[in-house]
């Protein structure tokens, strides 16, 4: 059996909640949990606020721990070895996109906590092509966050190639943004950030902006015209999209990791003249996180966590809804 903890119905508080996982499948490995990380993600799925939850719903997909049993097929990892898992917890591993290590973009690919149960848990399940080893050097209980908010922001430095010379802003300076600030920042590319207040401003210095703009400011965003070559947005909410567009260089990419869930109101024009784009990612595939975290390690970059312990989720949860936590909300045993 496995002891976790579950939302019964829209909204509601986690409470405990055992069932049983049934036969390990031959490709799957089951995790025993260290530590989880609280995202977003969990907080639109114990609110159904995509309408694609289940109840009871199992939170968790920033999980950390230790391989406790292996199916019967696996041989790329072993029992006791320190793992991770995101988003993501199985693929179909036969089509075209997984078999060119783009996993994350499978049809077939199931997320972790839709229509199963993810790491707010003593175990976890999941496919082992999902699951990614955690190398010596990346502190253990901070780590979650790189499976989701980590491996988020880093993807689109890989997929578009960003060169260490490139002017990069960053948007939103929360759980996925201000790791986007260090690994920019430790990228090479001179990195700014748009922030909402002063105190935000000396915040986003620290974590490795080499520039503020002040994102309530329209006249401060005006003066940054043809500036950046990359604006990476983590926020979910609505804003001048058109005035942001004017800040990018010819060839300048507006790309979207926060999910917004207003339409964009984007004028072509402004984009035609310059060949400028706009785009959007998903978490990245086991591979790039795998990338990822041997970046982190080479660079010292980890996720500013606050810790709670499993017995006190409530309150996590309460936490990173109020707004206030810095930046991201880690449970630990």
């Amino acid at each position: 059996m496995i002891n976790a903890l579950a939302i019964l119905e829209p909204g509601g508080k986690l409470e405990p909640f055992r069932y049983d996982p049934g036969e390990l499948s031959t490709h799957d490995v089951e995790i025993a949990v260290s530590h989880c990380g609280i995202c977003h993600s969990d907080l639109s799925m114990i609110d159904n606020e995509w309408g694609r939850s289940q109840y009871p719903l199992v939170p968790g997909h920033e999980v950390v721990g230790t391989i406790s049993a292996l199916g019967s097929n696996v041989k790329n990892l072993s029992l006791g070895q320190n793992v991770g898992l995101g988003w993501q917890s199985s693929y179909c591993n036969h089509c075209s996109l997984c078999m060119n290590g783009d996993h994350n973009l499978c049809r077939e690919a199931q997320p972790t906590i839709v229509g199963r149960h993810g790491g707010f848990a003593d175990k976890v399940r999941a496919d082992a092509t999902s699951v990614v080893p955690i190398p010596d050097g990346i502190a253990l209980d901070t780590a979650g966050p790189m499976f989701c908010a980590g491996s988020t922001v880093f993807n689109p430095l890989v997929e578009y190639e960003i060169k260490p010379t490139a002017k990069v802003g960053v948007i939103g300076i929360g759980g996925l943004g201000h790791l986007a600030l260090k690994f920019l920042n430790a990228w090479g590319c001179e990195v700014t950030a748009f922030t909402s207040s002063e105190s935000k401003a000396s915040e986003a210095s620290a974590l490795g902006a080499h520039n503020t703009i002040n994102s309530r400011d329209p006249e401060q965003i005006k003066q940054a015209k043809d500036r950046f070559d990359f604006i990476l947005s983590t926020v979910n909410v609505k804003l001048d999209w058109n005035l942001y567009l004017t800040t990018l260089s010819p060839r300048g990419r507006l790309h979207f990791v926060g999910i917004t869930l207003e339409p964009l109101d984007i004028a072509v024009f402004s984009m035609l003249g310059s060949l400028r784009s706009v785009s959007a990612s998903p978490v990245s595939s086991p591979t790039t996180m795998s990338r990822m975290l041997e970046f982190a390690r080479r660079h010292n970059i980890q996720p500013s966590v606050e810790k709670f312990r499993f017995d006190d989720a409530n309150d996590a949860v309460d936490r990173l809804r109020s707004g206030e936590a810095h930046y991201r909300v880690v449970l630990e045993r």
